[in-house]
């Protein structure tokens, strides 16, 4: 939370400060997150309760741990394990008026990408994946790295000011386009 909350004063309240990591093991990625340096504080764990639309309840838990490079005051990582799983219908929750099927890129700037690359292979444990040229495969979506001048190129964008490493976009699937322009338009929600 403090790391949002400095994000946010420093960026203001659009865009996200950190990507989560899903995994099996947070003890096991908290152990290397500190090993390397990157460790960004202590683990985290948390329950709460968690209801379906048709009313089955259940206890949520999962555990959390934090990465972050030194210089990376804009952005962070965190590897989130389901501890308990609630067996309840999700599928309310996954339906989206606007179309979105999933993730399918999410996009990082960085005034020096290739110092960022080890944080991240890190912190997704995928130790080649540095020698990938700034992206990174995940299990869901690709995660790039741009230098600010590649960021405006492809998307025509201003990439923002100078820093080690942000955040600055999400390329998301959609069933239909056009459906999800208007929607967007229809909400006054800037998009590309």
């Amino acid at each position: 939370v403090t790391r949002d909350r400095a994000y946010r004063d420093s960026n203001g309240d659009e865009g996200f400060s950190a990507i989560v990591l899903g995994t099996g093991n947070a003890d096991a990625d908290h152990a290397r997150y500190v090993d390397a340096g990157i460790s960004a504080g202590d683990m985290l764990g948390f329950s709460r309760a968690f209801t379906d639309p048709a009313g089955k309840s259940d206890i949520a838990s999962f555990k959390l741990a934090f990465a972050a490079g030194a210089k990376a005051t804009d952005a962070f990582l965190f590897a989130c394990e389901r501890v308990n799983a609630p067996d309840v219908d999700r599928a309310a929750l996954q339906a989206h008026a606007n179309g979105a099927t999933g993730i399918v890129e999410i996009l990082a700037v960085s005034d020096a990408p290739g110092k960022q690359h080890e944080l991240i292979s890190i912190s997704v444990d995928n130790p080649a994946a540095e020698r990938q040229g700034g992206m990174f495969s995940l299990p869901n979506a690709d995660l790039s790295v741009l230098d600010r001048a590649a960021f405006t190129a492809r998307f025509g964008l201003p990439a923002g000011a100078p820093t080690d490493l942000r955040f600055a976009a999400v390329v998301f699937s959609v069933r239909n386009a056009n459906v999800t322009s208007r929607l967007l338009a229809a909400n006054s929600i800037q998009h590309d």
